[in-house]
């Protein structure tokens, strides 16, 4: 099914990143950033249904923001202030509107990778 999807998971602590906001901005030609969705991650490092589908679903190019320092502190590490990280934003781009996109975000309170996942 054509889409957007993210998943998110807590490598330091080895288990899916439960409580994350996920912000998702579309892009516009002149780099205007329009704010399109606020979501939280489920028990399972997911939102709870496509962050795009049907309609919504079009070429462009988009961020993410994953504010990753309020799930540490959620769940009790500790941080510098400012943390190291704090929100991690993840620019990509949807070519093909008849695609699946899965944006996978892996993180720990000093790093993170993504990829395009399936």
């Amino acid at each position: 099914m054509a889409g957007l999807t993210t998943h998110i998971l807590d490598t330091a602590r080895g288990c899916p990143a439960e409580g994350v906001q996920i912000v998702l901005f579309k892009l516009g030609a002149d780099g205007e950033r329009v704010q399109l969705k606020t979501l939280n991650t489920n028990a399972d490092g997911r939102v709870d249904g496509p962050l795009l589908q049907g309609d919504d679903f079009k070429v462009g190019t988009y961020v993410l923001e994953f504010a990753v320092a309020d799930y540490f502190r959620a769940c009790g590490t500790e941080l510098a202030e400012p943390p190291f990280l704090d929100v991690v934003p993840i620019q990509f781009g949807i070519a093909d509107k008849e695609a699946h996109y899965h944006v996978p975000l892996l993180i720990s309170p000093y790093g993170y990778s993504t990829y395009r996942g399936s």
